[in-house]
């Protein structure tokens, strides 16, 4: 039995975090949300999300602190950045940090959840491969 994909949302703003939760669960995924980066890295120890959708500005502890930080606890998880305007240089330094994509706010949610889809579809692919 494949069991569900775990997705962590990390975003300051709540409208944004239930947005995000709603979509991912009736995708079907178990679905956890931090309004910061304490609570995030508790959850990614406590939870070992597959994925976590990581936005770039949160107060506090900013995104690239927060990846860092995960990078330490599990190199295996899977992010994708979440960005409010022209962060280039923080997305470089993300991608350099092993974030897999960007989508920049307000994103289209289509988008955002047929890009998670097919990110867990081609992990679960490549693990069949090896078996």
């Amino acid at each position: 039995m494949e069991h569900s994909k775990k997705l962590l949302i990390v975003d300051d703003q709540n409208g944004i975090r239930m947005l995000l939760m709603e979509v991912f669960s009736s995708e079907g995924y178990e679905t956890y949300q931090a309004s910061n980066g304490r609570l995030a890295i508790e959850i990614v120890k406590n939870m070992k999300p597959d994925l976590v959708l990581l936005d770039m500005k949160i107060p506090g502890m900013d995104g690239l602190e927060i990846l860092k930080q995960i990078r330490k606890i599990d190199t295996e998880i899977k992010v994708i950045m979440m960005t409010a305007y022209g962060e280039l240089d923080m997305i470089k330094e993300a991608m350099q940090l092993g974030a897999l994509s960007h989508f920049t706010k307000p994103f289209d949610i289509d988008e955002l959840r047929n890009a998670v889809n097919q990110l867990f579809a081609d992990s679960d692919y490549a693990q069949r491969l090896s078996g």
